[in-house]
């Protein structure tokens, strides 16, 4: 027979001959395991309603096991009390519906499925204030027996009640409180992954490189009772300490340093006008730092830190010091002008209406001196004149020493000022000294 012709006449039969082929290749090629999970995917979701709480007997609740690990602490705004953090975060539940033998499917133990299309308990943080950006995590892990894993790394921004009064000694405790938005205790409960002292001393996940230490998250359970129903909470509380040393370098030092440098200016002369000079170069000093420091404290509306209360009193005895100096300068300007001009015109006589006055000493003398004045001497007016003389003579002398006795008291109740203004400085400093030292001790001591 012809090729064309046989070619021709097995043409009908090629599509049968290359099912058979396939059919004996299949046969021959090992059975994928990847098929396995195919299958058992496909069983475990066609008949799976999401909508639905996991269990048989709906009066049993579904215990939702929870853990946190702090990572880092991102950012801590007094201002506006808000912590963010971020955390690795961990669920574990039980879905009945999600069982199978794993026997039957080549021993596959566990598989992952996507979270969109399995039901998740509505787990929320009280705390939380707002959105911040976190991986995506689409799936969780599935075991033959029905336990559901869900961990994820989020970043909580949450509202928190900062304390600066300590700054930069202080110590947060910032709370993150778990709970069902919807769910009540009888449908859905809380209970801890881990004992709660595991969680409370875990450090281990924490970065510790940053401005903020964790010193502990202890956490407790408890019941939120509501007009609702109960709901059942867990919160961790996340203690955190503020590393102090940048700044006491920064702050606390040079503050300190410009202080004892206006304690100094003490031991000038209150007289000395070059005082005046020295502490208007430390206020002008003392204002440029606080303003080169105003971005490094603490902006809080609830509480002032002490060591801003520490900054302003130092600023009001500079310049009530340098006040008080410059009044003294000035007082003792205008009485030496006054002492220049009161001997000329005190010392010139008394003048008629038309002539010039006359020193009394002067008039006296020559009065005595002269012939004339000798003749009159015995006579009534003349004596009364020159009595009048010295009068005018001895009160000029006695409201001198009035004023010098004023000035010498004006000197001596500034001198006791100056004194006062100067154990009001030690004081200040030794008393936030001691709080310092005080709240340092307690810092170290946590």
């Amino acid at each position: 027979m012809c090729p064309r012709t046989l070619a021709s006449a097995m043409s009908p039969l090629w599509p049968f001959i290359l099912v058979a082929a396939s059919g004996i290749l299949a046969i021959d090629t090992p059975h994928p395991r990847n098929s396995a999970v195919y299958h058992l995917t496909k069983k475990l979701l066609q008949k799976y309603h999401k909508e639905v709480r996991p269990v048989h007997d709906w009066t049993q609740a579904t215990t939702v096991y929870l853990d946190v690990f702090v990572r880092a602490v991102l950012d801590v705004d007094a201002q506006n009390q808000k912590l963010k953090t971020s955390v690795w975060y961990r669920e574990v539940w039980d879905d009945e519906f999600l069982s199978w033998n794993s026997s039957m499917f080549d021993e596959i133990r566990e598989i992952s499925l996507p979270l969109s299309a399995i039901w998740a308990p509505d787990i929320i943080i009280n705390e939380f204030v707002d959105i911040e950006r976190s991986p995506d995590l689409p799936y969780v892990y599935v075991n033959s027996s029905g336990t559901i894993k869900n961990a994820k790394p989020i970043q909580v921004v949450s509202a928190c009640s900062l304390e600066t009064y300590a700054f930069p000694f202080d110590i947060q405790n910032c709370s993150l409180t778990f709970n069902s938005i919807l769910h009540t205790v009888e449908d859905v409960d809380l209970a801890f992954l881990r004992s709660r002292e595991d969680i409370k001393h875990d450090k281990k996940a924490f970065l510790n490189d940053s401005e903020w230490e964790l010193l502990s998250v202890p956490s407790t359970y408890n019941i939120l009772q509501s007009s609702v129903g109960d709901f059942a909470q867990i919160q961790f509380n996340v203690v955190i300490r503020r590393r102090p040393l940048v700044y006491v370098v920064s702050l606390l030092i040079p503050s300190i340093f410009l202080m004892l440098v206006d304690l100094g200016s003490f031991y000038l002369p209150p007289t000395c006008r070059a005082r005046i000079v020295f502490k208007t170069s430390v206020l002008v000093g003392y204002t440029i730092f606080r303003v080169n420091m105003s971005d490094e404290m603490p902006r809080s509306t609830v509480s002032t830190p002490l060591i801003g209360v520490f900054f302003t009193v130092c600023m009001a005895f500079l310049v009530l010091s340098l006040s008080k100096s410059i009044l003294l300068v000035k007082f003792l300007h205008n009485e030496q002008r006054t002492g220049q001009e009161r001997p000329l015109l005190c010392l010139r006589g008394d003048t008629d209406a038309d002539g010039p006055r006359t020193d009394p000493r002067a008039q006296l003398a020559a009065m005595t001196e002269s012939p004339i004045g000798q003749e009159h001497q015995a006579q009534p007016g003349t004596l009364k004149e020159v009595w009048t003389q010295l009068r005018s003579i001895s009160d000029y002398f006695r409201t001198w020493d009035q004023e010098d006795q004023q000035e010498l008291g004006w000197l001596a109740f500034l001198e006791r000022f100056d004194r006062l203004l100067f154990q009001g400085y030690v004081v200040v400093l030794g008393l936030y000294t001691v709080t310092l030292c005080s709240l340092w001790a307690l810092w170290s001591g946590l």
